[in-house]
């Protein structure tokens, strides 16, 4: 495998700028080794197969405070392949952000991101699409190039298995959201607010969870058109703190969704002023707008008494597999669980023998049944004795 951009605002050209032979992902802990960190999650049991990260192709679209760090994290996580999409260029007024530098101002977006990506981890395929996908022809650029099979011939559905829609504007998002319910496309949105105090991110599956059409914003809830919230000379805030939290839920989220490890959260949002995070799940809309939403929900239900016998049957496999003797994976400390029951009562606690090396240091529940019942003369005796002591230095 081989690291190249590919720029295809032109639909024509193919320029490598990099080659690299693939490292492997080895498990073994050394200062060389750029993957050792990455594969303990898969030695601590986190996650099954790591590896499988090579596979992955992620799209996302909109390089700014957010898309750029989520690309970051996805490059320094190994992913198979990134494409990176937006059509505007880098300026110091980016510079409060994290990932773009001084000396890129003047470059896309993209050929920054790649330049910069591409040095930090070399294995990693990058493609980049300098354009804007709210065009007609953006936008069949974009629905052509998550089709392209290229890196994957073997891939059911599109070429790429999850897209991560960073943009900024409600235009973009309803086309990302139009060109994964057309693919049938599972994707994630994130965004941050214009006070840059809060973000969330949210998972879209097509027809099994709400499009952003199904659950559009408030601002499109109450008939209010987007682009007159935007006043002349005044730009929206940002914080590279905010936008850092948003890109590492999202790629968290991400990585969880791709490798199958934890839950993946369907909706969580972010509020900085009150360190307040909620979460909820959104069902899809019967009467959605989006008739290629609709298609997908129809699509879903058809399907859905076959999931539900295949999510009951791996219960049941998952109960009966409980029920049997644990196997111990082997570790260098020889530790293994035992049943209750496979330990008898008289070894318990009644020989009152340690093992070798180890002293007791506090008394067994035997030594204190063998005292004495209490004297009742003996206590008022001794506080006889401490009432004339403080008599005594009274006086």
């Amino acid at each position: 495998m081989r690291s190249r951009i590919e720029n295809l605002s032109n639909l024509a050209t193919s320029v490598p700028i990099h080659r690299s032979k693939v490292k492997d992902m080895s498990a073994e802990v050394v200062d060389s080794n750029p993957y050792s960190r990455l594969m303990a999650l898969q030695r601590m049991g986190i996650v099954e197969n790591y590896e499988r990260i090579r596979k992955f192709s992620v799209a996302i679209v909109g390089i700014g405070g957010v898309g750029s760090v989520a690309a970051e994290m996805l490059t320094r996580c190994g992913i198979g392949r990134l494409l990176l999409y937006d059509y505007d260029k880098v300026e110091l007024a980016n510079m409060n952000r994290l990932f773009f530098r001084p000396e890129q101002v003047g470059m896309t977006k993209t050929e920054a991101a790649v330049q910069t990506l591409s040095d930090i981890n070399p294995d990693v395929v990058f493609e980049n699409y300098t354009l804007n996908i709210t065009t007609v022809q953006g936008f069949e650029t974009f629905m052509s190039s998550l089709k392209n099979k290229s890196f994957d011939p073997n891939k059911e559905g599109s070429g790429v298995d999850l897209v991560l829609s960073c943009v900024d504007n409600y235009e973009a998002r309803m086309v990302v959201n139009q060109a994964c319910n057309e693919l049938n496309q599972t994707w994630m949105e994130s965004g941050v607010s214009e006070n840059a105090v809060s973000g969330h991110i949210q998972l879209l599956v097509p027809g099994e969870t709400a499009c952003f059409a199904c659950a559009p914003p408030l601002v499109v809830a109450s008939g209010v058109d987007e682009r007159t919230l935007k006043r002349e000379g005044v730009c929206a805030a940002s914080l590279p703190t905010t936008m850092g939290v948003v890109a590492g839920l999202l790629v968290q989220n991400t990585l969880k969704y791709l490798l199958n490890f934890g839950q993946v959260t369907p909706y969580l949002g972010y509020n900085a002023l009150k360190d307040f995070f909620p979460t909820m799940e959104m069902k899809p809309n019967p009467q959605c707008s989006n008739s290629a939403c609709l298609e997908r929900q129809r699509e879903y239900m058809l399907t859905k008494p076959a999931r539900d016998a295949a999510a009951r049957e791996k219960m049941e496999a998952e109960a009966l597999s409980a029920t049997e003797c644990p196997i111990h994976a082997e570790n260098e400390w020889n530790i293994s669980v035992v049943d209750d029951s496979e330990v008898s009562g008289s070894d318990v606690g009644s020989s009152g023998v340690l093992p070798e090396g180890l002293t007791r240091e506090l008394p067994t529940a035997d030594v204190y049944t063998d005292l004495p019942a209490s004297d009742e003369t003996s206590t008022f005796d001794d506080l006889e004795e401490l009432r004339k002591q403080l008599e005594a230095l009274s006086s």
